[in-house]
């Protein structure tokens, strides 16, 4: 007792002497003679100062300040000059600290001794020297070049920040190489299709939550895992109020835990809603007529099963809606979605009638769920089309686009730079093998205008067009995040030298020959992020709020500079000019004078549009670079309501629900291989033919693995707490990971319907084995009704065997859980180029 009263105490002088009270009983002579009894307690408020950063852990790409004091970063909070979120925060951000000052961390260049290299092999890493390291690249990338064959480096890009056009794209083709390859396709490009071959959006929306009467979400966890988390958290309990909320998922997320609808969808499912949900729009007359349009006669003529004659209506600010109707959704009635998703019909049209009364305030989310699929482009498209059928697009309450930020968003022209072995380097077909019949990868509407990031380490592996000789990755891992993980370990096991970029030794760089210690993005490093929500786009800075406490360098401004160096020094000088030729500092005009001032000049050079005084139509007004450095953030001006109707980026100018825009794409790349479009929908392993190519319809899911062998569907998800997948070297992620509904903590469990646990025979904490045509992985059971019978819910991000020794068992040997990408078998969405993670991966359990 005695003890727990001093605890008390102590803490209640601290919190009076923290909140300034004086003149109490707290500090009465008794009072004193005990606290000098104590510890002192020594305040040091006001000795730190707030820096203003980005975090970068997912694509919200916040604006931060952080609390630094004694050159520490101690506390993390949202920026409270941001218009996007403001002070609000999501519970990554507090990871980033852990990470920062992790005691795995790699701290100095370090070279492989084992030349075996595989899962089983130790690389037995040595330390060097910077000296030591940017020779071995230099000469790497020299010796490429002397042999005409620079086209077999390659850059590996995962994350970034807005400066990443110098090393990524820039260097890459001063070298020679058109290898310069992203993660997008492994993130979440085939959401944009729906977007953009509709309304001319080739990126990701904001929504208008603020307004909203109607929110339908498609697989989308708003307030755990989609874009402008802080802020959606924070606004999500208002929004209830006002709007109704329905959340299509297999699993129960953290958002329709809270909405006042969940409907537990079977994975690959999502456009039968949709679709049914647009046919009743129809024949009911609720669409949004003041955007579509409407009968000239104003009597509809919707009618199930039944053509209309396109003469009849008068198209508005949308293209193709009779014609979308008599191809296709003239069947999809609710009693059709029953039959095959299960769905009932009576809540398809009350979902349909609710958002009609609410339009036009009505937003449809899509997110990585639904539409990192097989057939993922049409499901983007299906889902889409109901934020155009109900007058949500650019609509109060809706959604819209990001509003464009003044930026020199690229460096300067090559001109005069490529030499030419450059310029035939530059002619090669890229590794990923985009633009091919079976890959159109059509980003922008653009044949191979996309990336295809996971096909690398097969192309990789057949040597097709060619095999890659030396890879230099930053801020990625896609021996880890990549499905059907084995192929990339074998790829980069046959690949002559690879150097990784990276804070952490993690799976990719266990097949590295030469490791180099990088900058933390949000307190060591120069950057800066765009991001987009609540009506608003900023700008927000990167910068070192600390001093780097290990031999790190900054990977997208301070490797390139050494690099380029070093290049100069050995004979190839051309990256070495452009840089100092090109990028100068705006305000002295003068170029670098090391690599540290030269990764602040990168990020002067992008962001001085936003305070050199020259362009400030598009947003508020900053008095200079220290300002944009003292605030961190620039805001755009409010979103413009109903500012693109009329004018789409589409062949029409319209919203397309027959996508004339899709038609040109699919032509093109048709043509491009002679053959007509039906042969590449069949080439590409979608059903559709004739004009169903170019409108949303249904295609049943393909699933890979027998039923009969592999009876479960595995459901992959996000968990709260990963910081991008790197956040599992912090023991907070294990401690808190009951964040997540249905997880527990300090475990990686697969949640099963108990329906389902019973047929397999399955208690809580039992150890289980999870199989597919893939692979199998080892986790721990938990039985929680908050998912679909016949599926099991896992999140992504536990089963690391390296990157440190929270994150595995036995660093380098056992893993600790599983990781799903080992799973989850190799299959794409082949239009847009991305890998399907979900609805198509059949899984058997057992006990382990």
């Amino acid at each position: 007792m005695d003890i727990q009263r001093r605890r008390i105490l102590k803490g209640t002088l601290a919190g009076a002497a923290l909140s300034g009270i004086k003149g109490s009983l707290l500090f009465t002579p008794t009072f004193q003679a005990m606290a000098e009894d104590l510890p002192r307690i020594d305040l040091r408020t006001g000795t730190g100062e707030w820096i203003a950063t980005t975090c970068q852990g997912c694509t919200s790409w916040c604006a931060k300040q952080v609390y630094v004091m004694d050159g520490r970063a101690i506390k993390v909070r949202g920026n409270p000059h941001s218009k996007v979120h403001g002070i609000a925060s999501c519970p990554r951000q507090h990871l980033n600290l852990q990470q920062l000052y992790d005691t795995d961390r790699v701290v100095e260049p370090m070279i492989r001794t084992n030349p075996n290299k595989g899962r089983d092999q130790d690389p037995q890493f040595k330390p060097i020297s910077w000296d030591q390291a940017l020779d071995l690249l230099a000469d790497k990338i020299i010796a490429l070049r002397q042999r005409n064959e620079s086209h077999k480096y390659a850059l590996f890009r995962g994350r970034y920040s807005f400066t990443n056009d110098l090393f990524y794209d820039k260097f890459t083709k001063l070298v020679g190489s058109p290898n310069n390859i992203s993660h997008s396709a492994i993130c979440a490009e085939a959401h944009k299709m729906g977007p953009y071959y509709m309304d001319g959006n080739w990126g990701y929306n904001q929504y208008d939550l603020n307004h909203a009467k109607y929110v339908l979400a498609f697989g989308a966890d708003p307030i755990a895992s989609n874009r402008q988390t802080s802020f959606y958290a924070s606004e999500w309990g208002n929004a209830l109020d006002r709007a109704t909320v329905v959340v299509v998922d297999p699993r129960l997320t953290a958002s329709a835990a809270k909405a006042h609808k969940w409907i537990p969808i079977e994975p690959g499912k999502d456009p039968a809603l949709a679709l049914a949900i647009a046919h009743v729009a129809l024949v009911e007359g609720l669409w949004y007529k003041p955007f579509v349009g409407d009968f000239k006669d104003s009597q509809n003529r919707f009618v199930a099963g039944q053509v209309v004659d396109a003469k009849h209506f008068a198209d508005k600010h949308s293209h193709g809606l009779v014609h979308w109707w008599n191809e296709a959704l003239k069947d999809y009635t609710p009693e059709w979605a029953q039959q095959h998703a299960g769905l009932d019909p009576e809540e398809i049209r009350a979902i349909a009638r609710g958002m009609g009364k609410s339009a036009p305030a009505v937003q449809v989310w899509t997110s990585r769920g639904p539409t990192m699929q097989i057939q993922g482009t049409y499901t983007s498209l299906a889902c889409h089309a109901l934020n155009g059928l109900f007058g949500g697009i650019d609509s109060k309450g809706g959604l819209f686009p990001a509003q464009s930020a003044p930026l020199n968003s690229k460096f300067p022209s090559l001109d005069g730079y490529l030499d030419d072995v450059a310029k035939a380097g530059l002619k090669q077909e890229k590794i990923d093998q985009r633009g091919r019949l079976t890959f159109p990868a059509l980003k922008s509407g653009k044949s191979g205008g996309g990336v295809v990031t996971n096909n690398v380490a097969n192309a990789m592996l057949a040597q097709d067009p060619y095999q890659l000789e030396l890879i230099i990755a930053y801020f990625s891992n896609f021996a880890f995040s990549g499905p059907d993980t084995a192929r990339w370990e074998k790829a980069l096991a046959q690949t002559d030298f690879v150097a990784h970029v990276t804070t952490n030794i993690a799976e990719f760089s266990w097949f590295a020959d030469l490791l180099l210690p990088a900058s933390h993005h949000m307190f060591e490093k120069w950057g800066g992020a765009n991001a987009i929500g609540n009506g608003y786009r900023q700008v927000s800075i990167q910068q070192p709020v600390v001093k780097p406490g290990w031999n790190t360098k900054q990977d997208e401004s301070e490797l390139p500079y050494l690099l380029a160096k070093r290049l100069a020094q050995k004979g190839f000088d051309a990256p070495w000019r452009y840089i100092n030729e090109q990028i100068r500092d705006p305000e002295t005009g003068k170029a670098a004078k090391d690599e540290q001032q030269f990764a602040e000049i990168t990020v002067k050079y992008v962001t001085a549009p936003l305070w050199d005084g020259t362009n400030h139509g598009k947003g508020e007004r900053l008095n200079g670079w220290q300002d944009f450095v003292s605030k961190g953030v620039w805001n755009s001006n409010p979103y413009e309501y109903q500012s693109r109707w009329g004018k789409y980026k589409t062949v029409t100018g319209k919203f397309e629900f027959y996508s004339e825009t899709l038609k040109k794409a699919l032509v093109g790349h048709a043509q491009k291989h002679g053959v007509s479009v039906d042969q590449v929908l069949e080439a590409c392993d979608y059903d559709a033919r004739g004009e169903l190519a170019f409108m949303p319809h249904y295609e049943e899911p393909k699933r890979d693995g027998d039923k009969a062998k592999y009876p479960l569907l595995l459901v992959d998800q996000k968990s709260r707490l990963n910081l991008e997948g790197r956040s599992q070297n912090s023991s907070w992620y294990y401690e808190l990971k009951d964040v997540d509904p249905g997880d527990e903590a300090n475990e990686d469990v697969a949640k099963f319907n108990p329906v389902d646990a019973k047929k397999l025979n399955l208690a809580n904490g039992d150890r289980i084995r999870i199989s597919s045509p893939a692979g199998s992985i080892t986790c721990t059971a938990k039985l929680w009704e908050g998912v679909r019978p016949g599926t099991v819910a896992k999140c992504f991000g536990q089963g690391h065997w390296a990157f440190g020794r929270h994150a595995s068992t036995e660093f380098g040997k056992v893993a600790r859980g599983g990781n799903n990408n080992e799973i989850i078998t190799d299959q794409y969405d082949r239009l847009s180029g991305s890998s399907a993670f979900y609805s198509h991966t059949r899984i058997r359990v057992e006990k382990a």
